[in-house]
């Protein structure tokens, strides 16, 4: 097991109280936390329980958790252990850990359901869409199927997320098509009304339309989006969807 260091102490206090700063990452960590008669799991779920019944719900705490989750502490044992301590520490203090630990775990629900969703469907997630993160509420993913003949990409979006406004331009032909693979999401025409769109759903969108899609808040969402072609084919984007707007749909 690698060998656990420590420099906090010295950064923050190494001048202040160089003693202290030598207990904290020497003593406390380089050799308490190093002993290997407690595996280092239980060791961080000790350390969380030891802070929570002192009522200690600041940045340490924090580190604590993230220590936890580190060495293996899954979503349900924290929950179990938080909620075992609140019948002797107290529940309030039950509520503090909790607010901080669903924060800490959070990443891991989201990968949960990243996996899920793409379980659901035969086509790859893909790596983040940073290219075009500038015109997206949210974060997306991008998957290029195909860049022969005619453009095919799989775009997969969190919950929530959603593309601005947006027109693909074309002299003649272009536009584009959707082809909704996994999930539930929404394609809305400029002064139209919105449509939901699950799996198997297709959509065909002419050059000249200002329109957005993306996911519901509850639900990732992937589609195919084919590229029509077109003389002059160009895309502008124009301003994201309101989060007012985008709030009223179930």
């Amino acid at each position: 097991m690698k060998k656990i260091t420590q420099d906090a102490g010295r950064k923050a206090l190494g001048e202040f109280a160089p003693e202290f700063a030598h207990y904290n990452d020497d003593v406390l960590f380089g050799e308490n936390w190093n002993n290997q008669d407690i595996d280092r799991k239980t060791r961080c779920l000790i350390t969380v329980v030891a802070l929570m019944s002192s009522g200690i719900t600041d940045s340490s705490l924090k580190y604590h958790l993230e220590n936890a989750k580190k060495a293996g502490v899954t979503k349900k044992e924290i929950a179990a252990a938080v909620t075992h301590v609140g019948f002797y520490a107290g529940w309030p203090k039950a509520w503090a850990v909790f607010r901080m630990a669903k924060e800490v775990w959070a990443e891991e629900d989201a990968e949960t359901e990243r996996a899920a969703h793409e379980n659901a469907m035969i086509f790859p997630i893909g790596a983040p869409n940073d290219g075009f993160k500038q015109y997206f509420s949210g974060r997306s993913y991008l998957a290029p199927l195909s860049k022969e003949q005619v453009g095919i990409f799989n775009v997969t979006f969190e919950p929530a997320c959603r593309n601005n406004w947006h027109i693909h331009h074309a002299a003649k032909g272009g536009g584009q098509i959707l082809i909704c693979v996994a999930g539930r999401g929404w394609y809305q025409e400029w002064g139209k009304e919105a449509v939901e769109l699950r799996a198997g759903d297709v959509v065909n969108i002419p050059a000249g339309v200002k329109h957005w899609h993306g996911a519901a808040k509850d639900s990732w969402f992937s589609h195919l989006a084919v590229e029509v072609p077109g003389e002059n084919a160009s895309n502008e984007w124009l301003e994201p969807v309101s989060a007012e707007d985008y709030n009223m749909l179930p």
